[in-house]
């Protein structure tokens, strides 16, 4: 009998459907059973000798939350015997979108078991949240959860992990303690989800993902040089091929809806195959060769709040001098997402990176961007890539173009609709990568912002758990201050740079430690609240809430 490796982790859910993936130890048939009565079925799917299946719920009742458990083959294997958590429940949203709506947010998330030392950088804000709610004091848990990068460190494996590669094969040779192929990510995806409260927590609330470049590696696509470097090395065709392949099936499927499943031609030729080990790979390997014919970017439209996941990564043009964050189709198909159908009170756009940065760090990234473009000569060129991969200045503020053209659209649709009524009231950039939280407003310079425009927002929140050094700390608060602002000033004095479209505001921050940020939305209403993780351990953590802020009111136009 076919046992359960990984999962049940939730991921779609709407009004009347779900979709429900589980990882097993061979081919089975997946079922769901909901305590109302609703169950499905799928048959499972195999990749390089790993099976799964991803279960669609349909005929669910809407506004309603109902437990469910998991069989394979007809034997029950969901939850757990013994589990210290309350049984895995759907919870459907309301027909028509009423009600209010929790949007929980996140990035960088290193796992490791915490007999690892995982304690040095303290608990798991995720695991702290399941444990929290598991004791009855956590309250209602969010309706979803964006989980935006590093959901994988592929480059920074634990000491359990790398016990483990070393058994099957030679870490002094590349790519060393790093992992190289499918079956290594395999275990990352294990390592990581198989935490007892993350894999309760996954198994209750809906997820939605997007890579950043831990889940390749450190600075993916920095540069065109960057690109060429990588490219040389011997072990990198397969850790990419290998990343592209798990993203594919640990995290993109997952953000499907069960339209898109039924119409995605890689999906049913995968599981048609009954080994999908080929299609899946040449697919992988012609994304990393043409990211343009790749889109990993997805909308969901959840009452009359727009969520808009862009692929920051994978998506980037980096020839120097035609630099840009999303190639001409990526920003293309933005634009049309945010734009189409304008009847919506909130827009959340995520990306992996923030758009919006500390002053002086923003000014920084624009300054090396035009030195490696070679405003100032080929010495200050050289001198610029180097830095640019030194300091990781690889952020919308190191694709000048884009971020311009991102400042553009996100005025554009915080203005009015088409027929004078108000649109958005919040337009908000949710964003990690940077190993700490904070919250800023951006207007734009030219003075040409309606009156009844909503709010624009840079929402920054990292990590779930991991550290930033001493340094770091100390160069984030000063990129805020006002000697950050004046260095900032002669640096783009320097690389000769266009004034910026808008200018921005520091709300909050910045926070450092484990946390997640909430947004919490009715009609047009937002509240954001930061949770941050106090104490030293597992045992004695709790979330305390350092800051929240209303971002906008009920009223139109606010």
């Amino acid at each position: 009998m076919a046992e359960l490796r990984l999962g049940p982790v939730l991921r779609y859910v709407d009004d009347d459907s779900a979709t429900v993936w589980v990882e097993t130890d061979g081919a089975c048939e997946a079922r769901v059973v909901c305590d109302d009565g609703t169950a499905a079925a799928a048959a499972s799917w195999c990749v390089a000798g790993h099976h799964y299946a991803l279960v669609v719920l349909t005929g669910l009742a809407p506004g309603r939350e109902t437990g469910y458990t998991v069989e394979l083959d007809g034997e029950r294997v969901w939850p757990l015997p013994d589990s210290p958590y309350p049984p895995s429940t759907v919870r459907t949203r309301p027909s028509g979108g009423d009600g209010e709506l929790c949007v929980a947010f996140g990035s960088c998330r290193w796992s490791a078991p915490a007999s690892e030392g995982t304690d040095r950088i303290g608990p798991d804000a995720l695991d702290t949240l399941a444990r929290t709610y598991a004791r009855g004091s956590g309250g209602r848990l969010p309706d979803l959860m964006l989980l935006l990068g590093d959901q994988v460190y592929a480059d920074e494996t634990s000491p359990a992990t790398q016990r483990w590669l070393a058994a099957r094969r030679d870490l002094d040779e590349p790519p060393w303690t790093q992992v190289a192929d499918y079956e290594e990510y395999t275990r990352l995806y294990a390592e990581s989800w198989l935490d007892p409260g993350i894999r309760w927590l996954l198994s209750c609330v809906p997820s939605y993902m997007v890579f950043d470049d831990h889940d390749v590696i450190d600075d993916w696509n920095t540069s065109q040089a960057w690109l060429e470097d990588i490219r040389r090395q011997s072990w990198w065709a397969d850790r990419v091929t290998g990343g592209m392949m798990s993203y594919w099936v640990y995290q993109h499927l997952g953000n499907l809806s069960p339209r898109q499943l039924a119409e995605d031609p890689l999906y049913a030729a995968v599981r048609a195959a009954g080994d999908g080990t080929a299609e899946l790979r040449r697919f992988a390997e012609g994304a990393d060769r043409d990211r343009a014919g790749t889109r990993w970017s997805y909308r969901r439209d959840i009452g009359r709040v727009r969520i808009v996941v862009v692929d920051s990564r994978s998506a980037r043009v980096l020839e120097e001098g035609k630099r840009a964050m999303l190639d001409d189709g990526e920003a293309a198909w933005l634009r049309e997402q945010v734009l189409k159908d304008r009847d919506y009170d909130h827009l959340l756009v995520g990306t992996s990176l923030p758009w919006l940065l500390p002053h002086g760090i923003h000014a920084a990234e624009s300054w090396d961007e035009a030195l490696c473009a070679g405003v100032r000569g080929p010495r200050w060129a050289r001198l610029g890539e180097r830095l640019r991969r030194a300091a990781d200045m690889e952020h919308w503020a190191a694709f000048r173009s884009s971020f311009d053209t991102l400042a553009d659209l996100l005025g554009e649709v915080a203005g009015p609709r088409e027929d004078g009524t108000p649109g958005p009231a919040t337009v908000c950039v949710l964003a990690g990568d940077v190993h700490h939280g904070y919250a800023a407003q951006a207007r734009r310079r030219d003075g040409a912002q309606h009156p009844s425009a909503g709010r624009v927002f840079q929402l920054t929140c990292s990590p779930v758990h991991n550290s930033v050094p001493a340094a770091m700390r100390l160069g984030f608060r000063v990129g805020w201050s006002w000697l950050g602002k004046g260095v900032g000033a002669l640096l783009s004095r320097h690389g000769r740079l266009p004034r910026l479209p808008v200018a921005w505001r520091r709300l909050g921050g910045p926070w450092f430690g484990n946390q997640f940020m909430t947004l919490t939305v009715r009609d047009r209403a937002m509240h954001l609240r930061l949770h941050q993780v106090a104490g030293d351990t597992a045992g004695s953590a709790k979330l305390i809430t350092p800051f929240e802020s209303t971002l906008s009111g009920g009223s139109s136009g606010e």
